[in-house]
């Protein structure tokens, strides 16, 4: 009997050896079968991994940022991914919490793999929660992709992860490595990564995110197609919830702040980025030009080019964001006014030719054909093989088509049917608007508004535009007579008409000049003739100077432009763009120094290697004591020219005017150079205007000069660009922190022309008689 149990004894324990054997078997085959399966995986039996190098420089394509030089971000170039990486410490610390809580409560504890996590997922199938960690995930955006939905890739991709994300452990701190999941994320509607997501969804930079934003944000990671704000808003503000309710039940939140959160709105503030939308987009634009021909002369180290769109460029801009912000919203509140005067002059009953005024129908044709010809519907149309007569035949159909339209006084669309034809004369008859404002002294341009709406009007007219400059050339003229014979603003000149004989400077013809309010008699100061812009005096400066030094003057000012020798350039027949005409006159503000504008102060790389610095480019055009006179001529233009409603002490000493004045929007005191111009038919309204540290130009005028106001009433530049340049100017005094100047202009210790003719300009006031000039723009 004892042997028996003895026997039963060992047969047992052998069995159970049996069952230990296999359990240390099957336990030593499966880590050696999850061995192998990582060995196999790193030698690229499952598809290539990445190397170290790879590792260390993941493949992600980051948007150049433009940077404004109060340190804004102003746009972006980019074409799939409009991505710019921000480190760790620019992140809230409730938006990293909340990531941790809803994707990998114990990131902080494993090497990449969370072995509970995992065999959780393992016993119950995924059904309580997947493993993927946090750097599971950065390897799938970054190296893996999305499987298939066959189990062996799924396989195939979970031990791909896995290597790489432990690798991703090794390579990078847990810090850095949340850092790339939020840059590498796309939050949908071109919201790459998470500075890009902060911007459009909240308009805020990632550190400025509330508690409740960063929740929002880090629903988005479990999809943010379907979690998309614009689209599925009840979608994901549960979706927050429930990363609010992780936050909780992990305790970086109180019940409490749970609750109340949970009940809020998602709050979002909408803000679209893209090529035609925010602030500085014609700048942008010729930004882009800028940068790819800097790209085609400044290769990399290794002989590539760089990538405008895909390789983190970071470019410094001298565009001060709260400037072009002022002179934009200076350009929309005028702009419409403008229109809708223009549009109730040129209505079809009052106007059979509207737009154009002096054209025939012929004339009109044929400047509609040409129109055609140079559009980008022509250029698709023929680019697919379509004949001249197809192609004209098309402008002839309705068509369905969005176009702008000033609606309430601001900027918006409208869907419509139209015929191309009917819509190309429509758009003639819009008034476009240029302007750029720069620092004289540092030759940095501060704000550059091209036109009025980009996704409409493209062309640029700031520096591609170019038309005739009026009046505002005749400081050239004034500033070469006072070099060559050292006048004095207050030194007379008779207002009668002159001619000047044929050939003297190389016309062909004699020329005689007139004075639009038909005045020849008696004398005035040089001072007063450039306030009220008496043509047949400065047709007397340059009689005595003669046109070529004038345009070499000119040319030494920064005019880019060929200009005909001829006396008639005197009244500004010349055509430039507001960028040659800024750049000029801030050299007479810059005591004589011309300062070439200057728009890039430096590019940099990803990593912040500095690849481009600007060196200025200066010369010196006049003395001191000649740019100070000029300023000073200009300084009487808005004393008691025409740009005297910038004004209202003025009207101090002719009482009688007080009335007209009233309420006048600007109200400067302080000191300001300028001069208005107006172009022939009222085609073109410029004004100048001048501080000790400002200087900024503004042009106004239709696309053809066909289309214009009938009279100078709303067609002379001090009612078509000078409100532009009051409001602008208005609102950089009111910011503070721009430090924009009011004081004087310094006067050279050694000045030797007089310039203190007051008593003599206090006349010319009277003379000049600006009370219908004022009713008129009140009235507007």
């Amino acid at each position: 009997m004892a042997k028996k149990t003895a026997k039963k004894k060992q047969a047992t324990t052998l069995d159970f050896s049996k069952y230990v054997r296999w359990f240390w078997m099957t336990f030593l085959g499966g880590v050696l079968a999850v061995i192998l399966i990582f060995l196999l995986a790193s030698w690229g039996v499952f598809g290539e991994l990445p190397d170290h190098t790879q590792l260390e420089n993941p493949s992600t394509h980051l948007a150049t940022e433009i940077i404004s030089s109060d340190a804004k971000t102003i746009g972006k170039f980019y074409l799939k991914d409009n991505r710019t990486p921000v480190d760790y410490s620019e992140l809230p610390q409730h938006l990293v919490d909340a990531l941790i809580a809803t994707e990998d409560a114990r990131y902080r504890d494993h090497s990449g793999i969370d072995a509970v996590g995992t065999l959780r997922a393992f016993f119950f199938l995924g059904k309580r929660g997947g493993a993927s960690t946090i750097s599971q995930q950065l390897a799938r955006q970054l190296f893996v992709g999305v499987a298939s939905k066959s189990t062996i890739s799924r396989l195939t991709q979970k031990f791909k992860e896995w290597i790489i994300a432990t690798r991703l452990e090794r390579q990078y701190t847990k810090e850095e490595i949340i850092a790339m999941y939020f840059n590498i994320y796309d939050f949908g509607n071109n919201a790459d990564g998470i500075r890009s997501a902060s911007s459009i969804y909240f308009n805020k930079e990632p550190r400025d995110l509330s508690l409740k934003e960063s929740a929002m944000l880090v629903g988005m990671f479990k999809n943010s197609s379907l979690y998309n704000p614009r689209r599925n808003s009840v979608g994901v503000k549960n979706r927050r919830n429930v990363v609010l309710g992780q936050m909780g039940k992990y305790n970086y939140i109180t019940e409490t702040i749970k609750d109340s959160l949970q009940s809020t709105e998602l709050d979002i503030k909408y803000t679209p980025q893209s090529h035609r939308d925010g602030i500085a987009t014609y700048f942008r634009a010729y930004l882009n030009k800028f940068m790819k021909d800097w790209i085609k002369n400044n290769p990399k180290q290794n002989g590539e080019k760089y990538n405008l769109y895909n390789d983190g460029l970071k470019i410094y801009t001298t565009i001060d964001s709260r400037m072009q912000k002022y002179a934009e919203a200076a350009v929309q509140k005028h702009m419409p006014r403008l229109q809708a005067e223009f549009d109730n002059q040129n209505t079809p009953k009052r106007n059979p030719t509207a737009p154009f005024l002096e054209l025939d129908k012929s004339e009109i044709d044929k400047l509609l054909n040409d129109a055609m010809k140079r559009g980008e519907r022509w250029r698709i149309l023929k680019e697919k093989g379509k004949t001249d007569k197809e192609i004209k035949a098309s402008f002839y159909k309705p068509t369905e088509m969005t176009v702008f339209k000033w609606k309430d006084g601001k900027a918006s669309e409208v869907d419509t049917i139209m015929k191309p034809i009917d819509s190309m004369r429509y758009y003639k008859s819009f008034l476009h608007p240029g302007m750029m404002s720069m620092d004289p002294l540092t030759g940095h341009v501060k704000a550059w508004v091209g036109g009025m709406n980009y996704r409409h009007f493209q062309y640029d007219h700031v520096k591609q535009g170019k038309r005739q400059v009026g009046s505002t050339f005749k400081p050239f003229v004034y500033a070469t007579a006072i070099d060559q014979l050292h006048l004095s603003p207050c030194d007379t000149l008779p207002r009668q008409q002159i001619t000047i004989e044929a050939n003297k400077f190389g016309n062909p013809e004699p020329w005689t000049t007139k004075n639009s309010d038909g005045r020849y008699d008696g004398s005035l100061t040089l001072k007063a003739a450039l306030a009220n812009s008496v043509n047949t005096i400065t047709a007397r400066l340059m009689d005595k100077v003669g046109p070529q030094p004038v345009i070499d003057m000119a040319k030494r000012l920064g005019v880019e432009e060929d200009i005909l020798a001829v006396p008639s350039i005197a009244l500004g027949t010349e055509i430039l763009s507001v960028y040659e005409m800024v750049a000029a006159y801030s050299t007479f503000a810059n005591k004589g120094v011309y300062n070439k504008p200057v728009m890039v102060t430096r590019i940099e790389d990803k990593n912040g290697t500095i690849l481009y610095q600007f060196t200025p480019e200066s010369r010196d055009v006049l003395s001191e004591e000649v740019s100070y006179v000029t300023v000073n001529l200009m300084q009487g233009v808005t004393e008691s020219g025409s740009g005297q409603r910038l004004r209202h002490n003025w009207a101090s000493k002719v009482p009688v005017y007080k009335e007209i004045i009233t309420g006048y929007p600007y109200g400067f005191d302080n000191p300001i150079a300028g001069k208005t111009g107006t172009t022939q038919n009222q085609s073109d309204g410029w004004f100048m205007g001048m501080v000790p540290n400002l200087v900024t130009g503004v042009w106004v005028g239709a696309e053809d000069r066909a289309a214009h106001f009938k009279t100078i009433t709303y067609g002379q530049g001090a009612s078509m660009a000078l409100p532009i340049w009051g409001m602008y100017m208005k609102s950089c005094y009111e910011d503070a922190e721009l430090g924009i100047s009011k004081g004087n202009f310094e006067k050279p210790n050694d000045l030797s022309i007089k310039v203190d003719c007051s008593k003599r300009d206090e006349d010319a006031l009277i003379d000049s008689n600006p009370v219908d000039e004022l009713k008129d723009v009140l009235d507007f």
